[in-house]
């Protein structure tokens, strides 16, 4: 039964990417998402495919009165997407429903210190990532994400790479990594947990002392947003995060299966 499941769920989502994209939401992606048009046309094409899976299996829903196109759809489902190019994906199986704010939204958490419950705290937030099938974004900070792809800072990539993270347990900076057979996976996790953990040290210490970094210093809270801080800088400082974190580099290259120091010039499709 599992495997007829299985079956059927592959044959459908490869139904969903033999559909034409249409040409609505390619102009989306031109017009408002400038790290599209610098993909190689294969990128795009793959891309495109990944974003129709997403649309038919995800739930978008308004917050604060927000009303959901299929701009706000199109534009978060590609940044999203972007991250699962060339890798095999479940298209982030845990996840169910997006739900998008107009801007910034106080919300109500429990707060921890040293694993113990203490209190609820209200705080302003631009986004979340929820290991129960949800994730929570300011769609003013999602479209500024967009746009801007030279600053470090996209909302979506954050919160999306929580979600790889979050695919085999809590975030932790340790998401699932593909590999093949017990000896590479051994290499393989132990190269990610020496690399990621000296330069999460490194980050904490440049941070105590107030040096200045190519890595969002909001990754120096922990190694679950020390990994989701690096995806950011990855796809969008790639040459500065090469030069000065080269082995950091290596690794996200490995990981997400591409290379965005190659990504040359505007490449933009036809409508």
């Amino acid at each position: 039964m599992f495997a007829l499941f299985k079956r059927r769920k592959f044959h459908r989502r490869e139904a969903l990417r033999a559909q034409p994209f249409p040409a609505e939401w390619r102009q989306t992606l031109v017009k408002r998402f400038p790290l599209f048009n610098r993909l190689p046309a294969t990128d795009q094409r793959e891309l495109e495919g990944h974003i129709q899976v997403f649309l038919a299996e995800k739930n978008f829903e308004g917050c604060g009165g927000f009303q959901i196109t299929d701009e706000v759809k199109v534009l978060i489902a590609a940044q999203a997407c972007l991250l699962l190019l060339h890798r095999q994906t479940d298209y982030y199986p845990r996840l169910r429903t997006i739900l998008v704010y107009p801007d910034t939204y106080v919300t109500t958490t429990r707060w921890h210190e040293r694993d113990e419950d203490t209190g609820r705290d209200a705080r302003a937030r631009l986004g979340e990532s929820w290991d129960r099938g949800v994730v929570v974004l300011a769609w003013s900070a999602a479209v500024a994400g967009a746009a801007n792809i030279n600053d470090g800072h996209n909302l979506v990539f954050h919160e999306f790479a929580h979600q790889l993270d979050q695919e085999d347990g809590p975030a932790d900076g340790q998401p699932s990594l593909q590999c093949d057979g017990p000896r590479a996976c051994y290499v393989r996790y132990l190269t990610w947990a020496r690399v990621l953990g000296e330069e999460y040290r490194h980050l904490r210490e440049d941070w105590a002392k107030g040096h200045k970094t190519v890595l969002d210093q909001y990754g120096a809270t922990n190694a679950a947003e020390f990994f989701a801080v690096a995806t950011e800088c990855f796809f969008e400082k790639p040459r500065q995060m090469q030069k000065k974190h080269p082995a950091l580099y290596d690794e996200l290259k490995e990981f997400y299966r591409q290379d965005p120091v190659s990504y040359g010039a505007p490449n933009t499709p036809a409508a």
